[in-house]
């Protein structure tokens, strides 16, 4: 008969997402997980693998939640290019806020520590990243075709420079302690949409 699990997968998912986002992948131990969470180290391996299994769904779930998000704010009926704006202003806010910068985006986090040589982690970068990219382009042709953005302006292009815009204010924000290095750079950044 097969004993049921004594734990809630979705919170525990949750409380390591939590742990990983905080702490980073290499600073977090498996012991730190399993006090963490609450379970047996039996138990994290039966339901999630490896502790590397484990953050790539960690991940997985961090950039389900966060994306929709900004989907939603960037497709908004109306004008497009004041959606764009509040985004990067929301961005460089974030960046700048002392709580906040602290903990920085895990997608980014992940860019910056295990990317370079963790192909799978690699991969869910660069997912989070084109569809970040897609939906800033598409606000951006939206803006062009409703007389907002200049027709000689290359929506593609400019979306690009906003991800990568957005992706370093959240490194610069974790590491400076000073907001305005990240205010002064969004604003600079959406003059270029003007």
């Amino acid at each position: 008969m097969a004993r049921t699990k004594e734990f809630d997968p979705d919170a525990a998912l949750q409380a390591a997402l939590e742990l990983f986002w905080r702490r980073g992948y290499e600073a977090t131990s498996l012991s730190d997980l399993v006090e963490h969470l609450g379970i047996g180290r039996a138990s994290l391996y039966a339901t999630f693998g490896s502790k590397h299994e484990l953050y790539l769904k960690a991940l997985e779930r961090y950039d389900r939640a966060g994306l929709p998000q900004i989907v939603r704010e960037l497709s908004r009926p109306g004008p497009a290019l004041p959606a764009v704006r509040a985004v990067v202003r929301r961005y460089a806010s974030e960046a700048a806020d002392e709580q906040l910068r602290l903990t920085g985006c895990m997608v980014t986090n992940t860019a910056a520590e295990l990317a370079p040589h963790d192909p799978a982690a690699a991969r869910q970068v660069e997912r989070n990243w084109d569809q970040l990219e897609a939906v800033l382009h598409s606000t951006l042709v939206r803006a062009q075709a409703q007389g907002e953005l200049s027709a000689d302006r290359d929506p593609l292009t400019l979306a690009r420079m906003l991800l990568v815009l957005l992706q370093g204010l959240r490194v610069v924000g974790k590491a400076s302690s000073d907001p305005a290095r990240v205010r002064d750079a969004a604003e600079q950044a959406l003059a270029l949409l003007d």
